[in-house]
């Protein structure tokens, strides 16, 4: 399991272009057959990816959790962005589809993945944070997760919100998870922007056409960077840092947080007079 340690806002400014991408984007989530887990000291997130092939994968807890399983303290949200796949609970099981979502809330000792085919893998997202009591493992279909449309074609920013994890959805500690689909046509994402001190979030940025890129933006409204984002790689925003993006064409991306504060709309807006 990789570990991160965020940058503060003080030791931002002066960072270089690698500098930035080693310590918010994550890449190398993705690999066949393989299970890969990032640690990020912000808020205790775990970042990953699952991605069986014709074996099952199941989910370790590294040496870093000093835990006996993964779930032992933590709960975890997994989004399909592959083919039809299960994930096994225990005794139970559950079957996503493509864009669907499970809430593993915490002491499941025994989580596995598997594809329902090798020819069309599943590939599961993998967003997990500390928690401090249990809630029901939650299937979340895509159908099911409150679609929202915000934007227009007019400012380039048409788009879908799906809500997965929330106050009015799968029931959880402190994560927060749900995915945007753009329109075709339509580039940006998250604009105006906004930042959130009471929690962080991680967007996966993925559905990225080959050849595709997402010019993400990050830092503080006064003082803006930019990250050039491939296909299934995230990036980790810090509470003082705004996250929006603009792409060379549509794509979708899973946004997930985790903080003291639940609530979706708890947001400190940085209108477009204020970014530099």
């Amino acid at each position: 399991m990789k570990t991160i340690m965020m940058p503060d806002p003080v030791r931002y400014p002066n960072m270089t272009t690698g500098e930035l991408r080693e310590s918010f984007l994550i890449q190398g989530l993705y690999g066949a057959g393989a299970i890969h887990l990032t640690y990020v000291d912000l808020d205790r997130a775990v970042i990953g990816m699952a991605a069986p092939l014709a074996d099952s994968l199941t989910l370790p807890a590294g040496p870093e959790l000093r835990a006996n399983f993964f779930t032992e303290r933590r709960e975890v949200g997994a989004l399909n962005i592959g083919g039809t796949g299960m994930i096994h609970v225990g005794q139970s099981s559950y079957e996503l589809a493509n864009l669907d979502v499970l809430y593993v809330g915490r002491g499941n000792a025994d989580v596995r993945f598997e594809s329902k085919s090798a020819d069309q893998p599943a590939i599961f997202y993998l967003l997990s944070y500390p928690a401090h009591t249990s809630y029901p493992v939650s299937l979340v279909r895509m159908e099911d997760a409150q679609p929202t449309e915000l934007g227009s074609s007019e400012t380039c920013n048409k788009r879908t919100v799906y809500k997965y994890i929330h106050l009015a959805g799968a029931k959880s500690c402190q994560l927060v998870m749900g995915m945007t689909q753009l329109h075709s046509g339509s580039a940006w994402n998250t604009m105006p922007p906004h930042t959130h001190m009471r929690r962080s979030e991680v967007y996966l940025y993925f559905d990225v056409a080959d050849g595709a890129r997402v010019f993400h933006l990050m830092g503080p409204p006064n003082e803006t960077r930019h990250l050039v984002v491939n296909n299934r790689e995230a990036v980790v925003s810090p509470g003082w840092s705004i996250h929006a993006g603009m792409g060379t064409q549509a794509y979708r991306f899973c946004w997930g947080m985790g903080g003291e504060n639940q609530d979706y709309a708890d947001m400190d807006p940085a209108p477009l007079a204020s970014l530099r």
